[in-house]
């Protein structure tokens, strides 16, 4: 997240955000629930600290940016109910995309929603108007979210059969 988040001393221009994915991530794989507060804190640090060097604007900081904690908040459950159905196995990838989809769904209309209808920034918003900016902006969101969590559960299954073969090679004998 500190890599690919706003425009600061370590942020990399040509990632988009993994905001998103490190919330369902840590919701699926992190068991203490403070991961949830810890990670919007440090996302609101980052954001923060790049509108006072001057490296972003004030545009997304409005009133409707504490919509992203219920955004987070949603993408750390989902990640966090994932848990429950994750197998070693390929045959789980169906489920985790179904529960990417659901959550990213939430996580969108709470965040975008919440942005463009409380964030004073469209002067007149209207359902229509949300509802037409939905197929310009969420197909982005919810292939970032998956493109960062399908290669995070990628090197995790890589490194637990690196670690399985190691282990395997330890308990035969040469």
């Amino acid at each position: 997240m500190i890599a690919t988040r706003g425009q600061h001393f370590a942020s990399v221009d040509a990632l988009p955000s993994a905001s998103w994915a490190v919330f369902f991530l840590a919701g699926a794989l992190l068991r203490p629930m403070w991961t949830l507060p810890a990670f919007f804190v440090l996302s609101s640090l980052l954001d923060f600290s790049s509108l006072a060097n001057g490296t972003i604007t004030d545009w997304c900081l409005s009133p409707a940016y504490w919509a992203l904690a219920f955004a987070y908040a949603a993408l750390w459950l989902g990640g966090h109910a994932y848990r429950g159905l994750h197998r070693d196995s390929v045959g789980t990838v169906p489920r985790l995309a179904l529960t990417l989809a659901v959550t990213a769904s939430v996580a969108y209309l709470l965040s975008k929603g919440g942005f463009y209808f409380f964030s004073g920034r469209y002067p007149e918003p209207t359902l229509d108007g949300f509802l037409a900016r939905i197929p310009h902006y969420y197909p982005r969101a919810l292939g970032t979210l998956a493109g960062y969590v399908g290669v995070a559960f990628l090197v995790r299954a890589c490194l637990r059969g690196l670690a399985a073969r190691a282990a395997s090679r330890q308990g035969s004998p040469a």
